[in-house]
C-alpha cells in the first residue's frame, strides 16, 4: 500500500479530511540544518498511552505497540506547518489540564476508564469546535492527535497485517464480497 491510498483509507475511517494532508501526499522535506526535536521521549511514550486509549489492545496489539508516539513525533516535527505544531504541542498540556479537572491527577496517572473519559470529553470539545470554526481558525490539538493516532496505527505494520484483513500477493479480483459483521477490513499493496 502506498502513502497516499493509506491516507485515503485513513480519511475515509475518520469520515474526512487528514490534517495537513496536503503535505503527507507531496512528501515530508526532512530540513536540511539539524533542528532539536519538538518531543522528548516522555513525550513520544506520553502519546503512546494516549493513542493506546483510542486504540486499545484487544485480540490485536494497540496504538503503543506500532509506537504512534513516535510516528506522532516524525510527522509534526517534518510535516506540519509551524503554526500546527504549536498547536500540537499543547496537547500533552491541555490533556493533563483536562485530566486534573476530572479527576485531580495527570493523565498518565488516570487508569483506563479514566483516561477513557477524559478523551472522551476532550473528542467532544473538538467536534463541537470543528462545527462552528471557521475556515481560517487554526486546528484543533485533539483532532491533531486522533487524526496521527489512527494514520499511524493503520499505516504501521502491525496495523496492516493484525488489524485489517492482509494478502500479500492478492488473487484475482473478486468486486462482490460479502461483508460479514465483525469482519475486519482490508490492506493490500
Amino acid at each position: 500500500m502506498n502513502r497516499r491510498d493509506a491516507i485515503t483509507r485513513v480519511a475515509l475511517l475518520m469520515g474526512g479530511t487528514v490534517i495537513g494532508a496536503d503535505l503527507f501526499l507531496s512528501g515530508c522535506k526532512t530540513k536540511e540544518d539539524k533542528v532539536e526535536d519538538l518531543f522528548a521521549t516522555d513525550d513520544a511514550n506520553f502519546f503512546n498511552e494516549v493513542g493506546n486509549t483510542i486504540i486499545p489492545d484487544t485480540n490485536t496489539p494497540g496504538a503503543k505497540a506500532a509506537n504512534v508516539g513516535g510516528f506522532m513525533a516524525v510527522m509534526v516535527q517534518d510535516c506540519y506547518s509551524p503554526d500546527d505544531q504549536k498547536i500540537f504541542l499543547t496537547a500533552k498540556e491541555k490533556i493533563n489540564k483536562e485530566a486534573q479537572k476530572q479527576f485531580g491527577k495527570d493523565f498518565m496517572a488516570c487508569d483506563v476508564p479514566q483516561r477513557t473519559k477524559v478523551l472522551n470529553q476532550l473528542d467532544n470539545e473538538q467536534k463541537e469546535y470543528n462545527k462552528t470554526k471557521e475556515k481560517t481558525a487554526p486546528n484543533h490539538y485533539f483532532k491533531m492527535v486522533k487524526e496521527l493516532t489512527l494514520l499511524g496505527y493503520f499505516t504501521s505494520k502491525i496495523g496492516c497485517t493484525e488489524a485489517l484483513r492482509y494478502v500479500a500477493i492478492p488473487g484475482k479480483y473478486e468486486g462482490d464480497v460479502p461483508y460479514k459483521k465483525g469482519d475486519r477490513a482490508w490492506a493490500t499493496r
